[in-house]
């Protein structure tokens, strides 16, 4: 509980802060953890690399190192200096986290900046797409593809109806970001889909997309 208080407050705090880049009042439910680790959790024996975008205060961190083992690649690209000193800081204190430190490392810069040596088997996405300029926007997808390997998964949320509801209530330059944000998703969407899964235990309720 004490925990879940302080992941709250920073979240809240950053939220306040710089919203464009936190897009959320407080961290994901673990029902919403659950649903967007669900391809993770289906993994075979052989070693994997899991890449998390946006990892924030680790709600989906959590859940993610649940599925690890010692013979497992583990990055996480976070720009937020609190939410990285949060993660570093579980890491190095929580016991469910610190059997996954060793094959674990945090990464502090844009996504489009990361260049790691092999692409992934795993990725999963906390980024807030419909907050960013559609141009950063159409380069995130673009490292999603880059990133994953070929027969890899994917799996990244968004909160129920938010573009639509952003396209009614926004006006002229803002309205049509999110117009055209909300087309590269959708051709994303159709290029990529798999499946979707609703979470209405979430604060505000989610869809999370699973892509191959």
């Amino acid at each position: 509980m004490i925990q879940k208080l302080r992941e709250t407050a920073v979240f809240f705090r950053e939220f306040c802060g710089r919203f464009q880049t936190t897009g959320s009042i407080v961290p994901s439910s673990r029902f919403l953890a659950k649903r967007i680790t669900r391809q993770l959790a289906e993994r075979g024996p052989e070693p994997i690399r899991v890449l998390e975008c946006g990892a924030g205060t680790g709600a989906f961190t959590g859940q993610i190192i649940e599925y690890l083992r010692p013979q497992d690649r583990f990055d996480l690209v976070e720009m937020n200096d609190s939410f990285v000193r949060t993660l570093e800081r579980r890491f190095a204190t929580e016991p469910r986290w610190q059997p996954a430190q060793g094959i674990s490392q945090i990464h502090q810069l844009p996504l489009q900046e990361f260049q790691p040596a092999e692409p992934y088997d795993y990725i999963i996405s906390g980024l807030p797409h419909i907050n960013f300029p559609v141009q950063l926007v159409q380069e995130i997808l673009d490292c999603y593809t880059r990133l994953l390997k070929p027969q890899g998964k994917m799996s990244y949320f968004e909160y129920m109806y938010i573009r639509p509801i952003r396209k009614m209530v926004t006006f002229g330059q803002e309205r049509r970001r999110v117009h055209d944000v909300d087309a590269a998703m959708k051709a994303f969407l159709q290029q990529h889909r798999v499946t979707r899964d609703s979470i209405l235990l979430n604060f505000p309720p989610a869809w999370v997309q699973h892509i191959r």
